[in-house]
């Protein structure tokens, strides 16, 4: 029976808790719903709540109701947005300070840290009342939650303001922090949590934030801001607590089966009871056929960059046969990604636009039927010719629009990742780099041929930065990697492909050490479907803008350059 941690989910508190506390006379009034500083806290019972409303506030969903993680890879080379929305901006390279996905990321990032500067401005109150470890451990769930945010914030931002207590509106003109003074607090902070939280917890309680979940942010924190000793660190204290363990089944992992597995360090938590928290990524992922919108889906280039299962690149492997070129694969392509000609979600899916019928499996007699393919006639089918299947369970087939299948932040395959890559970037490889990275691609269910041993710095760089690709698409991370690396520009500045609609390639493209595809030399490369030109200006959009409104109103702000 599947655990979740029931969050508690109170209007009083969502309105109630803001950023600012007011010293007007009036507004220093208590108000007739909601908490203040002046009635917060009476009992262990309102701490408790409050904190679990931290857990809700950081679960943002900035555009069509998807978890923040599960859209970030369409502001990338490898995914995209069918809706002409703010985020399909973000991805052309034609956004400003004014694009909504951001504004929307900002404005509930700075609410998540207001409420976690309520709980520590005011659960002193309880000094006494509440035993003392309870205390430190509730104390650390919100320094946890606000330092996940800020981890967040300079990832997309930069300097941001630091705000470290509740603040009056007297104090509202706030200036940011230099990037690294953010990133230090980001650091202490999570240092300072994971020595009071615990390893795991039990019941009700799984789903908090524990020991290996703020030393694991750590380490991302670390490693984006390129500190490779500290992420080595606190990556190698998560390996040695023995915790967390590779997930034997790769698909299952990211179904309602795996959501109690050792990989997951840290998972926000959905409910569809009394619809207390829900969310729609399987709407948006699903094909036509499976009554799905088909509206972020992953690009040709990325069905590309996957291996053979010899461990080289298509345009290198003997196994790779242009007429079947989703055989003899990397696993995890498969797992990831939905492939022509594959049983996904209870029908055949086929995009090839000449397949006007397919088999529809969804009948107890176990005889499929044959249907109209959506997936080749509907106008709004996946424009790519492929789906993401990552967080897509046929569990949810009445549910499409309120999944409560749990969506992981952080797992053990991307500590493994983050140890590998900051050892090679320190220049200290040894053997533990290429077992962390052989764990990643020997994990029961992938079975990848391990690294060799006797690889250069610069050979290990390319390898493990393919594998958090091969490993991690759709999760989120694509983003901060490709800025981390400077290869954002590289990456984006070309146009998004899908599929021929009606045919494949003629043969493999080339593939650089950077795992860019190139589809010059493909024979039929002008069949292709080019969904969208995308462009990325290099001295402007390694980091986002800091949103207009935010400059309006805080003049002490200072926008990023080329905004």
């Amino acid at each position: 029976m599947k655990i979740k941690f029931r969050l508690i989910y109170i209007a009083m508190i969502a309105g109630g808790l803001t950023l600012f506390n007011s010293c007007d006379d009036y507004l220093d009034r208590k108000p007739l719903s909601g908490p203040s500083d002046e009635n917060y806290f009476n009992n262990e019972d309102e701490l408790m709540l409050v904190v679990n409303g931290l857990y809700s506030s950081m679960t943002y969903h900035p555009t069509d109701d998807v978890p923040q993680n599960l859209t970030l890879d369409c502001a990338t080379d490898i995914s995209w947005d069918r809706n002409t929305s703010a985020l399909q901006s973000i991805g052309r390279g034609d956004y400003d300070s004014n694009n909504g996905y951001i504004l929307n990321i900002w404005r509930d990032s700075y609410r998540t840290i207001g409420k976690c500067n309520f709980v520590l401005d005011n659960m002193n109150k309880l000094q006494g009342q509440v035993d003392e470890a309870k205390l430190k451990r509730y104390a650390a769930e919100a320094r946890f939650v606000r330092a996940f945010t800020y981890q967040l914030l300079v990832d997309f931002f930069g300097a941001v303001p630091l705000m470290n207590k509740g603040l009056s509106l007297a104090e509202a003109q706030i200036p940011r922090s230099p990037k690294k003074d953010i990133v230090d607090f980001v650091l202490t902070e999570l240092a300072a949590a994971a020595a009071d939280l615990p390893l795991s917890y039990s019941g009700a309680d799984v789903g908090r934030a524990t020991k290996g979940a703020a030393l694991a942010i750590r380490a991302r924190a670390a490693l984006n801001d390129k500190r490779w000793e500290e992420a080595i660190a606190s990556s190698k204290a998560v390996m040695d607590a023995k915790t967390y363990s590779l997930h034997p089944n790769f698909e299952e992992l990211f179904q309602y089966g795996g959501e109690n597995s050792k990989e997951i360090i840290f998972a926000f938590q959905y409910l569809r009871l009394q619809n207390t928290k829900t969310h729609s990524a399987t709407r948006n992922f699903l094909s036509r056929n499976a009554q799905g919108t088909s509206n972020k889906i992953p690009s040709q280039a990325l069905v590309d960059a996957y291996l053979c299962k010899d461990g080289l690149e298509i345009d290198k492997s003997p196994l790779f046969n242009p007429q079947k070129p989703f055989e003899n694969r990397d696993p995890r392509l498969g797992f990831t990604v939905a492939l022509p000609g594959s049983r996904h979600f209870g029908f055949q899916f086929e995009t090839h636009k000449d397949s006007t019928k397919c088999w529809d499996y969804n009948y107890s007699s176990s005889v499929p039927k044959r249907i109209d393919n959506q997936d080749a006639l509907n106008a709004y089918a996946t424009f790519s010719g492929y789906l993401w299947k990552k967080y897509v369970d046929f569990k949810d087939k009445e549910f499409t629009m309120q999944s409560e299948l749990n969506v992981t932040q952080s797992r053990f395959a991307e500590v493994l990742l983050i140890y590998a890559e900051a050892k090679i970037e320190a220049n200290q490889i040894d053997a533990t780099v290429y077992d962390a990275i052989n764990q990643v691609r020997q994990r029961p269910s992938v079975e990848m041929p391990a690294i060799p041993a006797g690889k250069s710095q610069g050979e290990l760089r390319n390898i493990v930065r393919k594998e958090r690709l091969y490993e991690l698409a759709n999760e989120g991370f694509r983003l901060a990697d490709l800025r981390r690396w400077g290869l954002a520009d590289k990456f984006m500045n070309n146009s998004f492909m899908g599929r021929i609609p009606k045919g494949i390639l003629s043969n493999a493209p080339k593939i650089d050490a950077d795992g860019l595809v190139d589809y010059s030399q493909v024979a039929n490369r002008a069949q292709m479907r080019v969904i969208e030109v995308r462009k990325f200006n290099k001295d402007r959009d390694y980091l986002w803008p800091i949103p207009n409104i935010e400059m309006e109103t805080n003049k002490a702000l200072e926008q990023n350059p080329g905004y």
